[in-house]
């Protein structure tokens, strides 16, 4: 069976039916999407994990009620956590299947969504009553309940104006429409900017397994920066201004300058190849916190398979691999598609000499185990 065509989480509705019908646009909750679930990771583990200094993690608690709204940033050590018999408090761990292979594995149960769109799989752990309080995401999630049992509360609402007077991002008139209980197993997906809230009925693990989706200015700011830095982006034409007239007013910018900035911009929007690169390699570029451990590479190098932390990606041309490109095509190219699509790469007797290099420096560098 092939990675990305691994048991579905979706019950009764197949992949297909979910991107049509539900990605981006309802809500569906799907009991028993994991049958049997039992938690991928230790309460003592995870807590191990938040006191990692290159593991982002947040500790929230309070209820909004008789206790106030408190968040605090990661690392912690063990022991400075808040007791397990005190209520109203939760762990937030990023990106724990960056660092566990379950939860690689985990994440590549939802394949059916492109590779691009995928951010993390996030923990949460919660005492008794423990939750964030009623907030939106920007982004699609699935909610996994792995131990225990959260009792979450949704809406519509369009309203989704936030407190100014917590740390958190809370809502602040939160109105639910529906109520609904999660026991281990069960999985409730919720599309962008529908509000909801999840507390924790006893102990319990929960995890969210999320999909970013760029806001076009932040985008576009990064595919500009990341565009000029390239070699062949554009010329390398200098403004000049023979013709400027005696400066009456000093400080005024020239309509010539303006209009010269602007063909600077419009330039770069020509150049269709350098933004898809671009993009490319935006979208494979590890997050702030990831690194990468060198290592030695086998003489004889059978199989491969990707870092759980490595981001790997193609289009028609290039293949995009944790923020870096190669151009490529033929039989080098569909063998590096098989790997980004499998995650893993067999065979490799057969590779040209250039792409066996590549692999191995990829190796070496972290980016693939070897086998």
């Amino acid at each position: 069976m092939k990675k990305h065509e691994l048991p579905s989480v979706l019950g009764s509705i197949s992949p297909q039916e979910f991107m049509r019908d539900y990605w981006q646009k309802k809500p569906l909750l799907i009991r028993q999407a994991i049958p049997g679930m039992q938690a991928l990771l230790s309460r003592k583990d995870l807590f191990a994990m938040a006191s990692n200094p290159d593991v982002e993690s947040r500790l929230v608690s309070g209820n909004g009620d008789s206790q106030p709204w408190r968040m605090q940033h990661g690392p912690f050590k063990p022991r400075a956590l808040p007791p397990l018999s005190r209520p109203h408090w939760t762990l937030l761990v990023q990106g724990v299947d960056l660092h566990v292979e379950a939860f690689a594995q985990l994440r590549d149960r939802f394949r059916f969504i492109p590779d691009a769109r995928l951010d993390d799989v996030m923990v949460s752990y919660a005492s008794d009553g423990g939750g964030v309080g009623p907030h939106f995401d920007s982004y699609d999630v699935f909610l996994l309940q792995a131990h225990g049992q959260r009792r979450w509360r949704i809406s519509a609402q369009k309203n989704l104006q936030l407190r100014d007077d917590v740390p958190l991002k809370i809502l602040s008139q939160f109105k639910p429409s529906k109520t609904m209980l999660l026991e281990p197993g069960d999985m409730l997906y919720l599309p962008p900017h529908y509000a909801h809230e999840g507390v924790a009925v006893g102990e319990c693990m929960t995890y969210s397994i999320g999909f970013r989706a760029p806001e076009m200015r932040e985008l576009a700011a990064e595919l500009l920066s990341r565009m000029t830095d390239m070699d062949n982006a554009m010329a390398p034409v200098r403004y000049r201004d023979a013709g400027q007239a005696m400066a009456v007013k000093p400080a005024q910018i020239p309509a010539t300058l303006q209009a010269f900035a602007m063909q600077s911009v419009q330039s770069l929007l020509t150049q269709s190849r350098q933004l898809q690169v671009a993009l490319g390699e935006v979208l494979t570029e590890p997050k702030a916190e990831v690194w990468f451990a060198t290592q030695n590479c086998p003489r004889n190098l059978q199989s491969v398979r990707l870092n759980a932390k490595t981001r790997m990606l193609y289009d028609d041309q290039y293949v995009f691999i944790n923020g870096e490109s190669w151009r490529c095509q033929g039989a080098d190219a569909r063998s590096l598609k098989l790997l980004a699509n499998e995650r893993s790469l067999s065979g490799l007797d057969s590779l040209s000499p250039q792409l066996g290099a590549l692999l191995r420096d990829w190796v070496q560098a972290g980016w693939l185990h070897s086998s």
